[in-house]
């Protein structure tokens, strides 16, 4: 085989969408014989490092950025790429994508905030009715390439040792949208109901922004519960997904974490579309409330005259337990 061309990944942010990039990646690094760099923020870089694709993480100086762009700027320009994929679409991606040494500079068709004027071709046309996954793969369709038949999340996590019994069910219930949230009291109930019905072990999971949020869940219940919010990095809760029988989360970028590692994934979708930004692939389950013409609003403050969030705390824990009790007899993680 001949030797690898050279390309750059720009996909700065959030958690979720760098996941949804992956499958694009991975086809474009096989398919076009390329060895990859990806540029993304700070916290992200432990995690990208993770991507088996990736063979170079370079920092995005998102605070103190000045003082940073010399640094910056010379990672940037160490190599000369064949290609540079900007997977963001966003001002501040396409920068990069200029700076850096390249032969051809592609953006995505979801480009904004002038950064159109970076690129010297643009991935597909616009089109945002269809999942975040399948918009990243207008890269590989300008390349006349052929998407997989099961889109491939190539990522290594550290394995996670859990000596608790089955089936191990994971809680994840905090986003950064208010309206995404399930009340607390909704999580208690729902976990008392699962383990009164299917025993097991219950986790909660979070970061330390969480934490008051996860111990209120924890003491409202009568469930034994290893909390676990705030007390891992994300490549170490990379691991713990991978090992859970099923994880129980609102619209977040763990969810996508678990879904790209093969964990079954029961989402609570209130605001946001599950048709864009669901979980991924086979095997996942989304509740909504259904019958509310505001949804999906894509607001972070609910637009209702009430401002009572129906679409999340009108969904009842009896139904959601309905349906978790059932995916995990299918999944063969009741017992």
């Amino acid at each position: 085989m001949s030797r690898p061309s050279r390309a750059l990944v720009v996909k700065l942010s959030s958690l979720g969408d760098l996941f949804h990039a992956l499958p694009a990646v991975h086809i474009l690094k096989r398919d076009l014989n390329l060895s990859l760099d990806w540029v993304a923020q700070p916290e992200y870089v432990d995690l990208v490092s993770r991507f088996d694709d990736v063979d170079r993480v370079i920092p995005f100086p998102r605070r103190r950025f000045f003082r940073s762009l010399h640094a910056w700027i010379t990672a940037l320009r160490a190599e000369s790429y064949e290609y540079v994929f900007d997977f963001q679409g966003l001002l501040k991606s396409a920068i990069a994508t200029r700076i850096a040494r390249a032969h051809r500079r592609i953006g995505p068709s979801y480009h904004r905030e002038g950064a159109r004027i970076f690129y010297g071709e643009i991935a597909g046309t616009s089109d945002k009715n269809r999942h975040a996954v399948e918009e990243a793969l207008d890269f590989v369709h300008h390349f006349d390439l052929t998407p997989d038949d099961t889109p491939c999340f190539p990522v290594t996590f550290p394995s996670q040792s859990l000596a608790t019994p089955s089936p191990r069910v994971a809680y994840l219930p905090c986003s950064r949208w208010m309206t995404k949230n399930w009340p607390p009291e909704h999580f208690s109930a729902l976990i008392d109901a699962i383990h009164e019905r299917v025993g097991g072990s219950a986790y909660l999971l979070g970061s330390r922004d969480d934490r008051s949020t996860c111990d209120r869940i924890d003491s409202g219940t009568d469930t034994d519960i290893t909390n676990l919010c705030g007390e891992t990095s994300l490549v170490e809760l990379g691991g713990y997904l991978q090992s859970f029988d099923l994880l129980i989360t609102v619209d977040s970028g763990p969810m996508h974490m678990a879904s790209a590692v093969g964990t079954p994934v029961l989402a609570l979708f209130g605001s946001t579309d599950p048709r864009r930004t669901g979980p991924y692939g086979e095997g996942h389950r989304v509740v909504q409330h259904g019958a509310l013409p505001c949804q999906p609003c894509r607001a972070r403050v609910c637009l209702r005259p009430e401002k009572d969030m129906a679409c999340m705390r009108d969904l009842k824990p009896e139904r959601v337990a309905d349906i978790a009790c059932d995916l995990l007899a299918q999944i063969g993680g009741s017992g």
